[in-house]
């Protein structure tokens, strides 16, 4: 075989070596970017998730179980999955239309999709719903700019 040849071979080599990385790594690091400002954690009740993030919704009662908490750090994008002994909203929560329910602008696989359709209060700037004994509640970017970017 020739140098030439050689050469040829190698470059090619490295250009499908190159290719491949490519093809592997870019998906990966597309997803990282894409979910590299999100937060998750499970908490056993309520008042242990709110100790742990002032972030957690203060009318989310103490005795929740089972708190499934999901955030992003840049805005006020928040998703909240929790079992509240009797299957009541909190107090806190007020009876809403779904019409005007913002969807969530984060998912995690806990998190129901298609939520909006089915609010029917707001907890403070959290859109909410029971299924069963479960509260499933999401806070949108735009309210919590819109009440001054609190938690």
């Amino acid at each position: 075989m020739s140098r030439r040849t050689s050469l040829v071979l190698t470059g090619a080599g490295v250009i499908a070596a190159g290719a491949l990385a490519a093809v592997v790594a870019l998906p990966a690091a597309a997803d990282w970017y894409d979910h590299r400002h999100e937060q998750s954690d499970d908490y056993a009740t309520g008042a242990e998730a709110k100790k742990d993030r002032a972030s957690v919704p203060r009318w989310l009662a103490d005795d929740a179980a089972s708190v499934r908490y999901a955030m992003k750090t840049t805005g006020g994008e928040r998703l909240l999955k929790a079992d509240l002994p009797g299957g009541r909203l909190p107090a806190a929560c007020e009876p809403a239309a779904p019409a005007g329910a913002k969807a969530p602008q984060i998912t995690a696989a806990w998190f129901p999709k298609g939520a909006e359709s089915k609010a029917a209060a707001r907890c403070g700037l959290y859109y909410a719903y029971m299924d069963g004994t479960t509260l499933y509640a999401w806070q949108h970017n735009d309210d919590w700019i819109k009440d001054g970017a609190r938690t």
